[in-house]
């Protein structure tokens, strides 16, 4: 089959080809005309644009004029005339062919192998366990200090006198008669250092000190006069104990008369 083109279609290009060169010219002089009516826009007399305005109108009507030519021109070329039994033949053909022809289908994606793991053991539950109390030791034994100035001291009577022979109120005072008097002395001790010191080098403690141990006995007298008759003195024991230091005479003349005293 030949692929030179007819003389049908020599003569549509030939006729595209003259259609286009005139409108070029046309688009030139408008370009021409447009460009002398800008210019003469500048000038004093208005009657300079006239001209230009002309032929600007002129080719642009002629320029209009020739693209409907040739829009119709090829709107009629391009329409489809009747064939021949051949070419329609040839058209069926391909057509049934491309139809017919399926299109290939993709190739199936083949999945990709994953390892296998293992599968975890389980783990067995462990029960929680029951809470228990933490141990906690028990504290220790608190042994009460009492101080060397209010222990109480063991209580003494006489031969003929026994203080667990009382009753349990006459006890009491009595063992709080003997923790108060030794405190006592041990107050004026403690204030009285020098005087104490002298009064036992002197032999006169009881004059020497005699403002605070009549002070003392007062107090004393007063919270256990109940006792005061029983044979014993627990101001003047404690008196020769700690002031005296077991010396009864260095007290000097005691003022205080009692039942009995312990020597």
């Amino acid at each position: 089959m030949s692929n030179e083109p007819n003389a049908i279609e020599q003569a549509v290009a030939r006729a595209l080809r003259d259609s286009l060169e005139r409108m070029q010219r046309n688009s030139d002089e408008l370009h021409h005309a447009v460009a002398d009516v800008v210019s003469a826009c500048s000038s004093n007399k208005p009657t300079n644009a006239l001209p230009p305005l002309l032929r600007a109108q002129t080719s642009a009507a002629s320029l209009s004029a020739a693209l409907e030519v040739l829009s119709r021109f090829i709107a009629v070329t391009l329409q489809t005339g009747a064939r021949s039994p051949l070419e329609a033949e040839i058209s069926r053909l391909v057509t049934a062919a491309a139809v017919e022809a399926p299109p290939a289908a993709p190739e199936p994606m083949r999945p990709i192998p994953v390892p296998l793991q293992p599968m975890a053991q389980p783990v067995a539950a462990v029960p929680p366990a029951e809470h228990q109390p933490a141990f906690t030791p028990p504290p220790p034994p608190v042994h009460e200090h009492i101080p060397e100035s209010v222990q109480e001291p063991e209580l003494e009577g006489t031969p003929d006198f026994d203080v667990n022979r009382l009753t349990p109120e006459e006890q009491e005072l009595h063992r709080r008669a003997n923790r108060v008097a030794k405190v006592s002395m041990q107050d004026i001790k403690m204030l009285r250092p020098d005087q104490v010191r002298l009064g036992r080098e002197n032999k006169d403690i009881c004059v020497r000190l005699k403002d605070d141990i009549e002070k003392a006995h007062r107090e004393y007298d007063r919270r256990f006069k109940p006792i005061m008759d029983h044979p014993v003195d627990y101001f003047y024991r404690w008196m020769v104990e700690i002031l005296a230091e077991g010396d009864a005479g260095a007290l000097g003349e005691y003022p205080y008369a009692v039942p009995a005293r312990q020597h």
